[in-house]
């Protein structure tokens, strides 16, 4: 079996990586962190000239069509560049819509293809400790809206957003025109410099359609899932690239502190935690694309994201000794971003203990039984 990516695959990873380094260098970081925008906007606009912001949704509404693979690889990039631009969010909300949302009345998904409208999506209510927030009842044009969504990424930049409502007794995703006048917004900015909104919302009557089938959450919660591991590989792989670069450089006792074997176990560590990440990465969205099921790979492929953004961020600061600290050394943003992701994918005890019930109630695990099954299909 050839596993290496198609030249396709490869020309989408080398123009993601060249965008993103060429605009994310540490000049324009700096000038970021005090900018106060919400997000790139110029790199946004040439992520939509470009058409990366639309892989993921359909050909028939204007996208590109393409995989979790490919987007994955943009991912990846982004992470690499710690890019502020909403390209998993808004293609996932309109790739969402597309497969699930039979009526679209606001062209949303076609609309978000041509980069005409910004979209969002939280599901953090499946991890949160708090739950679900907002509620939905039936009523006689309807539904009736009434709660909260938390840190809503991009919640005042947005026309529109999928986010999750509790609706008998059960999570759906709805879709929500940001518009309307019963959303009241509150503005925030999380550590790693992301632009959030808390929507609170009273009183909202949304149409029958507006709330999409169950079967929608578990669909776009495991494409989150791949999305977020994706950010966390790239941000850890450039984590580990600057330190190793800077512990070859750092001289101690007259020697560089790379040669220090204490060093030296301790940087073998983190590329063992990527290398595990990106292997549990590369299965899920396989899966993904070939359209099998990948509950436990999703659970497994989380942990490790939180798990490696943890042990790597935290050994990158320790061996850069006090300059790790340094807010003008730009060391510092890849431990927020990690911090930002691991809590986007819920954090390693929720999903190891969601593995574990997984694992209780399913006694056959492995490629074997999934190809069996996914044949005689």
């Amino acid at each position: 079996m050839d596993f290496e990516l198609s030249e396709d695959q490869r020309a989408i990873a080398q123009m993601a990586d060249g965008l993103f380094v060429d605009h994310c260098h540490d000049d324009y970081m700096r000038q970021w962190d005090t900018s106060g925008e919400a997000m790139m906007a110029p790199l946004w606009t040439l992520c939509v000239e470009t058409g990366l912001h639309a892989l993921a949704i359909p050909e028939e509404h204007g996208g590109s069509g393409l995989g979790m693979t490919e987007l994955m690889l943009v991912l990846q990039a982004q992470g690499k560049a710690l890019a502020q631009v909403p390209l998993w969010r808004h293609q996932l909300a309109a790739a969402t819509l597309a497969r699930f949302d039979a009526v679209d009345n606001g062209g949303w998904v076609a609309r978000a293809a041509s980069g005409e409208v910004l979209l969002s999506l939280s599901v953090d209510g499946l991890s949160s400790a708090l739950g679900i927030e907002l509620r939905a009842r039936a009523c006689a044009d309807g539904w009736l809206i009434d709660g909260r969504v938390a840190a809503l990424a991009l919640g005042d930049q947005s026309q529109a957003a999928l986010v999750l409502v509790e609706a008998e007794n059960q999570p759906r995703l709805l879709l929500l025109d940001l518009s309307a006048p019963e959303i009241r917004r509150v503005s925030a900015v999380l550590t790693h410099g992301e632009a959030v909104a808390d929507l609170h919302i009273q009183g909202l009557t949304v149409s029958a359609t507006s709330l999409l089938p169950a079967e929608a959450v578990a669909w776009l919660e495991l494409r989150c899932t791949a999305a977020l591991a994706s950010l966390q590989l790239g941000v850890s792989e450039e984590q580990i690239r600057r330190t190793v670069a800077y512990v070859s450089e750092r001289r101690q006792f007259e020697r560089v502190i790379g040669s220090f074997q204490a060093v030296q176990m301790s940087m073998a560590d983190t590329h063992i935690a990527v290398e595990a990440l990106r292997t549990t990465l590369w299965q899920l969205v396989y899966r993904i694309d070939a359209d099998m099921p990948a509950p436990s790979e999703a659970l497994a492929t989380a942990w490790l994201a939180c798990e490696a953004g943890h042990r790597i961020g935290h050994t990158a600061q320790h061996v850069h000794g006090g300059i790790g600290v340094d807010l003008t050394y730009p060391i510092h943003r890849f431990l927020y971003w990690s911090r930002g992701l691991s809590l986007a994918l819920g954090g390693s005890a929720a999903n190891l203990e969601r593995l574990g019930d997984w694992l209780n109630d399913n006694d056959k695990l492995g490629w074997k039984y999934d190809l069996e099954e996914h044949q005689a299909l």
